[in-house]
């Protein structure tokens, strides 16, 4: 039977469909490498936080620990050799990213798109890790890094087998710093190191290496949490109960205030000494908070007596803030605003403005704000920003005197952030493969301090060496068949989130970014 011939038009059509087909699967890629991208940029940002905290918080605390505790000071000298494995760790993988990045020409001042061709390219992180391209000839840099990663793991194992405080962190260190997988197993014919680095795309590799400095980092955060939970010295003895109060001293009127109620423990020892304070009663100081307007601080020490007969001083410090009664106010002059929410306005959203003039009737008090919508009065406005980047509040008032008195004040206007997709309120999450179908999605916009959320109507689910899956709604119930035979050590990742927003405005909303699953 004679091929049927087809007419021009036809052939046109059917070429054009090839060319539809081609610029689809295009796209998708872009789209995998654009949820890379910013699943590498949570990561990264994630480390950083937890970097800061363990300098800034955990450290600095069980280094002042240790200057007056025996035990403390034997933890420190641990946490010390420790530190400095992860730090090695870190530094190295973060010189390696480096490189990557400049042989690939990656241009970290530009978007995703101009910067596909580089972070699509596999030939970088090939040559890098394996002489040759050949992935059965590790390089240099690969077995440094190796040697690196399992140094970590059998310093943590070394150090703390002995402690049964970090039983669960020497398990987590077993589970996340390795560089084989267990029994010798593979990944698509693959060992570790050929599944992380070989014929993968450069986004792919810095993911990867991101997923190692960010469990490194989280090792150390662990490791300071457990060596502060350390035994109550045995020299002082809590034997006394009391129900706390702890709330703000100062409260503006309109703005939410939360005090927290909870029992605390202390030692009623006789013996305690103390300085700073008017009186003591049973093992509890007290002072009277007093003083002229401003800004004031309460100091001074409690001290014990140690088993060798050593005093031993606890220093302690209370900042507070004086202000002025309503007698003293009368007798002010000048303007006061204050944005209730944030020290600055939020374009799209209704931004609560309390405004006073002292030595004003606030019946008397008008605001306004040129390019934005004001309504309110009395105290109380609600302002919403246009366009710009600044709007300037003018607040004017009539005195006593009948003189009618302005002032203006300039805020920032901001966009109102992207908001980040969540499993149990956090973008990055650890958990056994099984309980990965049981989660649900969520979206929120962090530190927020708006009645604005998001209900998520869709999104894909990545799981290594599988297809991503769409999945409609909000569970992931409907991902199950891609966990099945999971790994510790995997990653699976959440990405291209869709939902619906309640209080923006209209705004359009913005690409909500990704959740990284690490498997226990």
């Amino acid at each position: 039977m004679a091929k049927e011939k087809l007419s021009p038009r036809q052939k046109m059509i059917n070429l054009m469909y090839l060319v539809f087909i081609c610029m689809l699967a295009m796209q998708i890629d872009q789209e995998i490498i654009r949820s890379y991208f910013d699943t590498n940029s949570s990561l990264q940002e994630s480390r950083e936080l937890t970097e800061n905290k363990n300098d800034k918080i955990f450290e600095a605390t069980l280094k002042a620990k240790s200057e007056t505790n025996e035990a403390a000071a034997q933890s420190y000298e641990v946490y010390q050799g420790l530190k400095g494995k992860i730090n090695t760790l870190v530094e190295s993988i973060e010189g390696i990213k480096t490189q990557l990045k400049k042989e690939a020409g990656y241009d970290e001042k530009s978007g995703v798109e101009d910067n596909f061709n580089a972070l699509n390219g596999t030939e970088y992180s090939t040559t890098k890790f394996f002489d040759g391209g050949d992935e059965n000839t590790p390089s240099k840099v690969a077995k440094d890094l190796t040697k690196q990663i399992n140094d970590l793991r059998i310093f943590i194992a070394q150090s703390f087998a002995n402690d049964s405080r970090m039983e669960n962190l020497v398990k987590v260190a077993n589970q996340t710093m390795v560089t084989e997988f267990p029994k010798g197993e593979t990944r698509n014919g693959k060992g570790w190191l050929q599944y992380k680095f070989h014929n993968q795309p450069l986004i792919a590799a810095l993911s990867n290496l991101e997923v190692i400095q960010s469990a490194a980092r989280n090792l150390q955060s662990d490791a300071l949490a457990l060596m502060l939970q350390e035994k109550v010295d045995a020299d002082i003895k809590f034997n006394a109960y009391e129900a706390i109060v702890a709330g703000p001293s100062v409260i503006i009127s309109g703005q939410p205030a939360e005090a927290k109620v909870f029992i605390g423990t202390y030692s009623d020892d006789p013996n305690l000494q103390f300085t700073g304070v008017d009186r003591t009663t049973r093992g509890m100081g007290y002072k009277t908070l007093g003083g002229g307007v401003g800004e004031h601080t309460m100091s001074g020490t409690v001290s014990y007596r140690n088993s060798k007969g050593e005093m031993v001083a606890l220093p302690f410090k209370h900042n507070y803030r004086v202000i002025a009664g309503s007698e003293q106010v009368k007798l002010e002059s000048g303007a006061i605003v204050s944005a209730d929410k944030m020290n600055v306005l939020y374009r799209g959203v209704e931004n609560p403005v309390s405004a006073s003039m002292l030595g004003v009737d606030n019946s008397t008090v008008t605001l306004s704000a040129p390019g934005a919508s004001v309504s309110g009065g009395r105290g109380k406005w609600v302002i919403r920003p246009g366009a710009g980047n600044v709007v300037s509040i003018m607040v004017s008032g009539k005195q006593p005197n009948g003189k009618v008195v302005s002032q203006s004040f300039p805020f920032r206007i901001k966009s109102v952030p992207a908001p980040q997709g969540q499993i149990r309120s956090q973008n990055v999450v650890s958990m056994p493969a099984s309980s990965i179908s049981k989660q649900v999605i969520s979206a929120a916009i962090p530190d927020f301090d708006f009645p604005v959320s998001f209900q998520v109507t869709g999104f894909r689910f990545k799981a290594p060496g599988k297809a991503a899956m769409y999945v409609s709604g909000n569970s992931l119930s409907a991902a199950a068949s891609l966990t099945a035979g999971l790994r510790a050590g995997d990653v699976c990742y959440v990405f291209d989130i869709q939902a619906t927003a309640t209080g923006l405005g209209g705004q359009m909303l913005k690409n909500i970014s990704p959740v990284v699953i690490n498997v226990q």
